[in-house]
């Protein structure tokens, strides 16, 4: 059974899910702007919601760090930007692959 986790580099806008040490898929992300910056360190999925209204494209996945998330967007040209309120923006065909291997409690770790 495989053992997921999720790092999100905010220095090159990418998302990599890890089988144990192993990358096993790269996503492009969008990222929070200068004054509203994604937060880094170390974080759990604790929900997931299918077709979340408002900006949140085809899937939210909440974050331990209370109204953060990774989440699809009806933006698809702000992935690979810094454009966001803090969350990790991706293409919602991205996040919905993502959403259906990741289950809550999967650890995230996001550095600069």
């Amino acid at each position: 059974m495989p053992a997921y986790r999720i790092i999100v580099d905010l220095s090159d806008r990418q998302l990599y899910l890890l089988d144990k040490d192993i990358v096993v898929r790269g996503f492009p992300v969008g990222i929070g702007e200068m004054v509203t910056q994604t937060p880094t360190g170390e974080f759990t999925i604790i929900n997931k919601q299918n077709n979340p209204s408002g900006p949140y494209g085809a899937f939210w996945m909440g974050l331990s760090k209370p109204g953060y998330g990774i989440h699809g967007t009806n933006k698809p040209s702000s992935i690979g930007q810094q454009v966001s309120l803090g969350c990790i923006r991706m293409f919602n065909e991205d996040v919905l692959e993502l959403a259906k291997m990741v289950p809550v409690g999967t650890r995230v770790t996001i550095r600069p």
